[in-house]
Formats: C-alpha cells, structure tokens, sequence
C-alpha cells in the first residue's frame, strides 16, 4: 500500500498551478497543506488560508512529510531543499540550474538522512530521462547523450528556418508567448541546456561536473550570414548540449550550435518541444521527444516524481558508484563553422586543419578542427558581435 504524502508547496507559479491543474483530476493518496509564497497580495485561484510567506510554516511542521520546491531562485531553492531533507521530508524539485550547482552535496545530504531528492521536472519537461537514465540504462554502456534541452531556443531557430524569419523577430514572438524571458539569456545563451547537461552527464556516467566548467555558446550571436549559409547546404541549425564517451574513463561535455542534417533525429524536433537521443552500446540509438516547457508538461514530470516516493523510490546514483574513475575532460578536437572579423581569432584557437574559407564582402567564415580547450580559453573572443560558431557534423 502506497504512504499518504502530506505535502508543502514552495511556490505557485506556471509549474506550481499547472501541477495542482493535474492533481485535482486524480485519485491520489496525498494532500497538499500548505502553499509558500513570495506575494502575499497577489489574488490565487485558492482559498487564502491555504498560503503563507513563513518558509517555517513548512519546514517546521512535522505532519508535511514531502516538500515541492517549485521557484526560480536557485539559491532560495537550495537552502529549502537541504533543511527539508535535514527535517525528514522528502523533496521534489524543478529547479534545474539549483540541482546541477549542488547536486554532489545534495547527493550526500540524501545519503545521510535516507531521504529522497527527486527532480525529472528539472531536466526536459515531459520527456522522463532522468529515471530512464538512472533505472533502464543502469548496467548500460553509454556512448553519447545528447539533444534539444532548451524548448525557448528551439522555438526560436523553428520560426528562422521554417517561418523565414530573422532572429529578433523570432525572440520577440517566443517572448510574447511566454517561452522566453525578457531577458532571455539564460535560453538563447546555452547556459540552461548547460545545467541540464550537468544533471544528465551525472546519471549517464556518474559524474560531477561544475556547471561552469562546462562550455557554452548559444545562439545569441546568430546572423544572417549563418542562417544563409545552413539553408545553402540544406542544414538546420539546433542548439545541442552533448555528453560523450572518449574512452572508458573520459567523458566530454559541452552546448554548441551545431548543423544537422536531414537523416540527424533532431532535425525535425520543432518548436517548443525537446528531443533526447541516447546512443548505447546494447540499446543502440533510442529517442525521447516531448514537451519541454510550460506548466502542464512539467508538472506531469514532478507528479510522477511525487507519485514514485509513495512507493519509496530514490535515486541511488548507481553509476557514480560503479564508476568512480571516470573522468570529465575538454581534451577533444571537432570541427567547426567560425563566421570572424580579426583573423588574429584564428591565431587564438589554433585550428589544427581548415578544410574551407570564405571572404566575403560583408562576412568571412572558416570551416576546420579546432581543440574544444581552445574555444573554452577564446570563450570570449568568439562571444561577441560579428563572430558566430557552430558544430559540424
């Protein structure tokens, strides 16, 4: 028989109300108690008395034996997570850029207390990785993780190639309908696909990783000159966070815009969705696609985390266990699209061959194999107006 969860609320946002939306429709053995708040003035759709702002109100009571954390500010989030788990509650949470810059400590909180720190809603929306990297591929060998993590940036490069519109237009329209923030970096600047990487890379290979030791370049940079130059060759252009084995104690990690092909997967991943395609040695190629935002489809993900811990499930980071030994590194060559201005930006990056060139009138480009060490060092070189590079397959 399943535990009754009696549950504390931290925050009722698009996540928050789209999960009571899906909650109210079931039959579930669980009870939310009490909803904390940032705005107390602000009209809800609830009864007031079921809300307060005393993060204590939860944290405190020893009937709440589950806490949802459910706000954007990460280190808000971190300091609820870690007293809830130290006060025997178990935590679910959606805060993806919280779980990847603490996870290896929030990892060892969970050990210590034998509670649960559960968190699919973290990483894809919809679309259950986590659990699937975590259970289905525990004894499997992984080649590659890798994907569309980032529905904002993908509706965004959707509208360019498949509406003909230009960047700004693109972002102007993804910020009216809400999948993108005013400002918008964290999507379009690859760093949310990061922190999601980082999560992933954990349960894919047992790693902990900093987010901010992972490279990335996003699509912020973009021109015309890109666009043009994908479309000429039948390319489209995705932003792709990619965790690879080199061998079998070194993993890479790293979020670059990449072109692809027709025949690639995540060709046809359009619009606000997300695609995970994981290649293992047993399995092969299998592919996860799904909603990657918005409330519906992230709550799904945290009810079916809430769901789990009736039954008492965790993680046990069965891979990290096993695989102590491997090793994160940024020792591996790719090749590359680099549109410049200076061409001292080659000198920098050091390009072990280049295969093509480009001068023209109002843009050059380079195409060649450049060490991704080298793109992390001249990170901010490349990241500036005139300069745009991308993967190539």
């Amino acid at each position: 028989m399943s535990e009754k969860l009696t549950i504390g609320m931290f925050g009722f946002g698009v996540v928050g109300q789209g999960l009571y939306d899906i909650i109210k429709t079931k039959d579930l053995n669980l009870e939310i108690k009490k909803f904390v708040i940032k705005n107390e003035n602000k009209e809800r759709s609830l009864p007031a008395h079921l809300f307060t702002t005393d993060a204590n109100a939860v944290l405190n009571d020893p009937e709440i034996n589950t806490v949802l954390e459910l706000i954007d500010d990460a280190d808000a989030a971190f300091e609820i997570t870690q007293r809830a788990l130290r006060a025997g509650k178990n935590v679910v949470s959606a805060n993806k850029k919280m779980i990847a810059t603490h996870l290896e400590e929030l990892a060892n909180i969970q050990q210590e207390t034998g509670k649960a720190l559960l968190y699919e809603g973290a990483v894809c929306g919809s679309i259950p990785i986590i659990r699937n990297l975590e259970e289905y591929y525990d004894n499997e060998l992984l080649h590659s993780v890798s994907g569309i993590f980032n529905g904002s940036s993908n509706y965004i490069l959707s509208k360019i190639f498949n509406e003909n519109q230009d960047y700004d237009s693109a972002l102007k329209k993804a910020q009216e309908l809400g999948f993108a923030e005013t400002d918008p970096t964290l999507d379009v600047g690859g760093f949310d696909p990061k922190y999601k990487l980082a999560i992933v890379a954990n349960h894919a290979y047992g790693i902990y990783v900093k987010p901010e030791d992972i490279l990335n370049l996003g699509i912020d940079k973009l021109g015309l000159a890109d666009i043009t130059y994908a479309r000429e060759k039948n390319y489209k252009i995705k932003l792709i966070p990619l965790a690879k084995e080199l061998s079998e104690d070194e993993v890479v990690l790293y979020v670059l815009p990449k072109f692809v092909t027709k025949d690639n997967l995540l060709y046809g991943v359009e619009n606000e969705n997300n695609g995970v395609v994981v290649k293992a040695a047993f399995a092969d190629e299998q592919f996860f696609f799904g909603k990657g935002a918005g409330g519906h489809p992230t709550g799904s993900a945290v009810l079916s985390d809430i769901t789990a811990l009736r039954y008492g499930y965790r993680y046990e980071f069965k891979k990290h266990l096993k695989s102590q030994q491997v090793k994160y590194t940024t020792d591996y060559e790719i090749t590359v699209y680099l549109r410049y201005e200076d061409e001292s930006v080659l000198e920098a990056l050091n390009f072990d061959s280049i295969s093509e060139r480009f001068y023209g009138v109002d843009f050059k480009y380079v195409i060649g194999k450049v060490n991704l060490q080298n793109i992390i060092k001249n990170r901010e070189l490349i990241h500036r107006d005139g300069y745009f590079l991308a993967e190539l397959a």
